[in-house]
């Protein structure tokens, strides 16, 4: 099924991928995506640059069923550098191995470089700590980002270090079966105490920087199953479950069943008994924590599943509210 043997050769600063196929009837982009750890998309770009050769001569066609035997070889380009910059920014690294690394970002830090945040971002922290080892996702060497998580959302978030890698977990997030599970402080008590949210979510018409539920087929649909955890002070702490990942989507759905997290500046408003508190405190961002973080690892096979405490800011907001004044 596919092409051996396999060895790599190194031509300047090329990386040379050759064997023989090892089964015939099977398409040339499958059977050298096997046998390279390259995603189908990469061989097909590869193809397309006349990087591949079979018995010698020059492959284009991904479709193409070649002989079992055939002798084959895929030049890599070295991966480009970057756009971003490695910036020398403290991490904390839940797991990580030669194919993804899983990282429990703070409260505070953008995960992506964009306009009003060109620097340090979690991509410009991943360029340094894992300088030299990123073969490239498309020919870059770049952190594949395949989900984010808000600036002041704290939690784990999954990023690959390989093309494989970047396409395999790309592919979980897509058929929603990447375990995702949110501890969120809202305001209220939700009644009833668990239940399923469901509402496509778009780009609010009123302001472009929000996000709002509107009707079924303008926007990307959206479920959230929550269930209460702990009822607190004029709050609750609520486990919250994506069954999809859409931006903003716990804040705000939750905020559309009239319990907003707390500290969101955006969609909801704090109980306003709450409000001095949360001002003591000095706790100004929605108070949402990525917990749990569960997906089969895309090249090994085996299933991981991670789990982070809360951090020191929810964790004392929630000693306090656990306290009635």
């Amino acid at each position: 099924m596919i092409a051996i043997p396999k060895f790599l050769a190194m031509n300047g600063g090329d990386s040379i991928i050759s064997g023989v196929i090892a089964s015939g009837g099977q398409r040339l982009d499958k059977a050298l995506a096997d046998a390279s750890g390259l995603s189908r998309e990469r061989v097909k770009a590869l193809l397309g640059e006349g990087r591949v050769t079979l018995a010698g001569k020059v492959a284009a066609q991904a479709s193409a069923k070649p002989a079992e035997g055939t002798p084959f070889a895929i030049t890599v380009p070295a991966a480009i550098p970057a756009e971003a910059q490695a910036q020398d920014i403290a991490l904390t690294i839940a797991y990580e191995d030669e194919h993804l690394i899983v990282v429990d970002k703070p409260a505070g830090l953008v995960v992506h470089p964009a306009a009003g945040n060109l620097d340090g971002t979690l991509v410009n922290a991943l360029l340094h700590h894992c300088r030299g080892q990123l073969s490239g996702i498309g020919g870059v060497a770049r952190p594949g980002i395949v989900h984010r998580i808000d600036k002041d959302t704290s939690g784990l978030l999954v990023v690959a270090k390989t093309d494989a890698a970047h396409e395999g977990l790309a592919a979980q997030f897509a058929d929603h079966s990447i375990e995702r599970a949110y501890l969120a402080i809202v305001g209220g008590l939700p009644t009833p105490v668990a239940g399923t949210i469901r509402g496509a979510i778009a780009r609010s018409s009123h302001d472009r920087k929000k996000m709002a539920l509107v009707e079924d087929g303008r926007g990307k649909h959206a479920v959230t199953h929550y269930k209460l955890l702990e009822r607190l002070d004029s709050a609750a702490l609520v486990e919250c479950r994506l069954e999809t990942g859409r931006t903003h989507q716990v804040r705000v759905h939750m905020a559309s069943i009239g319990h907003p997290l707390l500290g969101d500046p955006v969609y909801g408003r704090t109980p306003s008994r709450l409000r001095p508190l949360l001002n003591q405190l000095h706790f100004h961002r929605q108070a949402l924590h990525a917990a749990v973080l569960g997906f089969i690892h895309p090249v090994t096979g085996a299933a991981i599943r991670l789990e982070s405490t809360l951090p020191a800011d929810m964790a004392g907001l929630l000693v306090e509210l656990r306290t009635p004044s």
